[in-house]
């Protein structure tokens, strides 16, 4: 049989009492049995439970300063005892809720609310890492201020209340640490280049991080750090900035230190100007600036070559050239250093001139110009003038043709360069170049000779020496002169030339004149030839006389003429006296009717065939050739088959006898004057008889066969 426990016993509080504000410790004697206590305390109506298992025990979630009513019950298996007698106790005061702050690098102030119940307060105050004393102060008030303390250091401080019996309530603890003292030693750097500079300092005690503020007229920059040194950046050319450091920390910021002063870099110059005041010469000006000692200008040509020009002035002066493109930049100078880059110009000079330019080609109304390119030049133009007229040519070659221009007049000739930056340089230099000489005009030619001609032309130039030129297929033939005429010589006969003139001065060579035609006399024959081929016919031939067309040859004597015109190189005359001695002459004409008139040798005709020709029989074997009697001497001949005979008379006699002679056959007899020289005459009337070799007498009953006369 199983018996149930019995309850435990009451127990009994020793004492209860309260440390903190929000509960009371109570302590009693141990209940032998009991596994656990139940803890009660009593505000009027309200009551608070907790269960513990030993003693001494403690009831939480009080209100301060608060009188409670506790009692306590022992618990075991059986159940709960009755409660305790009771025992009165007060919850201490509430502990005073700080606020504080550090105004000052050396101070702390602390304040806080009323407290219930409180009749004073304890606040007490020490470095927070045990080093110095400790400071305490009692006050009804509900402020304190604690001085004389180091900068940046972090202290402790605890507070509480205490009641009209001097009971202290609960404690508050609060560290705080006191503001920063001022960093000492600013320093700025700045670099001029990227218009930022760098602010450092000493650091002080205590300190989170750093300030730094930078001001000017116009902006304000700031940046923080935790270290001893902080950029500003953006920072604005030609500001002067006051900058100054403040120490940061939890209780708040040091005072600032003392403002440094920082002057930037001026400004780069503005309203730059660039005039070319003269050829050669280049200034350039520009605005004053803020914060500018002095001035450079770097002047750099695009052949890289750079000068430049220090000024405490806002003008430099510059050599140039023509032809190139400066680069220009203007730059202010202080002790900060350079100013920004500012805008970089340009600007090109004026092109050169060209002044080598000549003229390779003149003519009567043409002048070629040619010069070498030069610098900056886009394109040229070339202008002539004569006090009359311009005449204009534009190109971008190194070379003009001034054409239409007038004959033997000086042109003021200039060639001027232009570029589409600069316009036309008109400093360029001009030249003097003179057209060649007018064409000249033959007026006539006359001929003083058969080979001799004389030119006349109108003389229209200054200082001219004039050419003339007879031109033919036989060649070429000249005379100069610096008159209005001039004698060719030595001209061929039989020639057709074309003569002109050409004006020469030191400026060059006109145009031919026109061609005037001229035709020289035909020439006489080199040969001419008068053969007899009849008693009165006569042959005559000659060699081609060049230029002729016509011929007409006369045979002249005191018993008459023989003339013939022929197209020929030959002629026939009849009519002839034989015995006559005549003159040889040939007219040369030419197509258009001019003539020369050539004599030759005189000629002799030959004398007159011997007439009345008989053969008488001499002998057996002879005959004897008979005639009238004949000037001169005469020639006797036969022909025949069986032979030729030839005799010759004795002077002054009318026969000649043949011995000799093979009879049975017919003989041609031909009885004529010997000529003084050249060839027998074939001329003279032949005669033929038959010999026979009967006994009778030669040619009696003998019939003459024929007899011819040749042409």
């Amino acid at each position: 049989m199983h018996l149930a426990p019995n309850t435990p016993e009451i127990p009994v509080i020793d004492q209860a009492y309260s440390k903190l504000s929000n509960s009371i410790t109570v302590e009693w004697v141990a209940v032998p049995g009991a596994t656990s206590y139940l803890l009660t305390a009593q505000d009027g109506d309200s009551s608070i439970e907790t269960i513990v298992i030993n003693s001494p025990g403690t009831v939480t979630g009080l209100k301060a300063a608060t009188l409670y009513k506790i009692t306590i019950r022992s618990i075991n298996s059986g159940g709960r005892s009755l409660p305790s007698p009771s025992k009165t106790a007060k919850t201490v005061l509430a502990a005073p809720v700080l606020s504080v702050s550090s105004p000052s690098y050396d101070s702390i102030v602390v304040s806080w609310g009323t407290v219930y119940m409180a009749a004073g307060f304890s606040v007490s105050i020490m470095r927070s890492d045990g080093l110095g004393s400790m400071m305490k102060e009692n006050t009804t008030h509900t402020s304190l201020v604690f001085t004389s303390l180091d900068p940046g250091t972090l202290y402790t401080i605890k507070a509480h209340a205490w009641n009209v019996n001097g009971i202290p309530g609960d404690d508050f603890t609060y560290n705080q640490i006191t503001s920063p003292r001022a960093p000492s030693d600013v320093q700025v750097a700045f670099d001029s280049g990227t218009l930022r500079a760098t602010v450092s300092w000493i650091p002080t005690e205590g300190t989170l991080n750093y300030s730094v503020t930078a001001c000017s007229e116009a902006s304000k920059l700031n940046c923080s750090t935790s270290s001893t040194s902080c950029p500003l950046s953006s920072l604005q050319c030609g500001s002067e900035y006051s900058v100054y450091v403040v120490a940061n920390n939890s209780a708040g910021s040091s005072k600032p230190t003392d403002a440094v002063s920082l002057k930037t870099v001026p400004c780069a110059p503005r309203s730059i100007t660039i005039e070319e005041d003269n050829p050669g010469k280049l200034s350039v000006s520009w605005s004053n600036v803020d914060l500018g000692d002095y001035y450079v200008v770097f002047v750099k040509s695009d052949d890289g070559l750079e000068v430049h020009c220090n000024t405490s002035h806002t003008q430099c002066h510059f050599q140039s050239d023509c032809g190139f493109t400066y680069f220009i930049s203007v730059f202010a100078y202080n002790k900060a250093g350079q100013s920004p880059l500012g805008d970089i110009f340009n600007y090109t000079t004026s092109p050169c001139c060209p002044s080598d330019f000549y003229p390779v080609f003149v003519s009567s109304d043409t002048v070629e110009i040619v010069w070498s390119p030069v610098r900056g030049a886009e394109m040229y133009e070339t202008k002539a003038v004569d006090g009359v007229g311009v005449v204009l040519c534009h190109d971008t070659a190194t070379i003009c043709i001034l054409s239409a221009l007038q004959c033997n007049t000086q042109y003021n000739i200039t060639v001027y360069s232009y570029s589409e930056i600069r316009g036309t340089n008109t400093s360029c230099v001009s030249k003097y170049v003179a057209t060649a000489p007018c064409s000249p005009e033959i007026k006539n030619i006359s001929q003083d000779d058969l080979s001799i001609i004389r030119v006349h032309w109108q003389a229209n130039n200054d200082d001219a020496v004039y050419t003339v030129t007879a031109r033919g297929e036989v060649g070429l033939w000249h005379c100069t002169s610096s008159g209005n005429s001039c004698s060719i010589t030595g001209l061929p006969c039989g020639s057709v030339f074309s003569v002109s003139a050409v004006a020469i001065t030191t400026a060059g060579q006109s145009l031919p004149s026109y061609s005037v035609p001229l035709e020289t006399a035909p020439c006489c024959p080199n040969d001419l030839t008068v053969t007899q081929v009849m008693q009165s016919i006569t042959n005559i031939s000659w060699s081609v006389g060049a230029g002729a067309r016509t011929y007409i040859t006369i045979l002249e004597s005191p018993k008459g003429q023989a003339k013939c015109h022929t197209l020929q190189n030959h002629c026939l005359l009849g009519c002839i006296t034989c015995g006559t001695n005549y003159t040889v002459s040939l007219k040369v004409i030419t197509e258009t009717g001019l003539a020369s008139y050539c004599t030759y040798q005189g000629y002799s005709s030959s004398a007159c065939c011997p007439s009345g020709v008989k053969l008488y029989r001499l002998g057996n074997n002879g005959i004897r050739i008979y005639w009238q009697a004949s000037a001169g001497l005469i020639s006797t001949d036969l022909y025949g088959s069986k032979g030729n005979f030839t005799c010759t008379p004795t002077s002054g006699l009318s026969y000649c006898d043949v011995t000799e002679i093979p009879c049975g056959d017919v003989y041609t007899v031909v009885v004529s004057p010997v000529p003084v020289k050249g060839s027998k005459l074939t001329f003279c009337p032949k005669k033929i008889y038959s010999v026979t070799c009967s006994g009778s007498s030669v040619g009696m009953g003998t019939r003459m066969l024929s007899v011819f006369h040749l042409q």
